[in-house]
């Protein structure tokens, strides 16, 4: 009956931690790598599909009513406030990867990888290569 228990006890802890969320997700304020001004708040979610995703919430610098002039394609002329920036992102030992942001600013799209610094800062670097090595970062503080 022990045995039993003691396996019952390790099987829910297992299932706990590996369901458990991932610290990436959540409200994020996004923050200008030039200007140090905050930009927007972006939530960072799981979609049915198993990848990651981020939309903008909140615009914290601009009208709420700003317009995605830049962009091409479905997103030309959207609300910035509900834009999908990141995109199509796989979790890797902590670590988004493998898909891509985007800069409604000049509508480009570059590859993209986002990890935790500590616990209130998230690091997205986003690159014109997929090594990451033709880019820039930003760093986001928890909402």
């Amino acid at each position: 009956m022990k045995k039993r228990l003691y396996f019952l006890f390790v099987l829910a802890l297992t299932n706990t931690c590996l369901f458990a969320q991932t610290p990436i997700l959540g409200e994020w304020i996004t923050v200008d790598d030039k200007t140090g001004e905050k930009m927007s708040v972006v939530s960072i979610y799981q979609a049915d599909n198993g990848l990651y995703y981020g939309k903008i919430t909140q615009l914290l610098a601009g009208s709420p009513d700003d317009l995605c002039t830049e962009c091409t394609g479905a997103d030309y002329n959207q609300p910035i406030v509900g834009l999908t920036i990141v995109r199509d992102m796989q979790l890797k030992s902590g670590e988004l990867r493998g898909g891509k942001v985007l800069d409604p600013n000049n509508g480009k799209f570059y590859y993209a990888k986002i990890y935790l610094e500590d616990d209130s800062k998230l690091i997205l670097r986003g690159s014109l290569d997929k090594a990451g090595l033709l880019g820039r970062s930003q760093t986001w503080i928890r909402k």
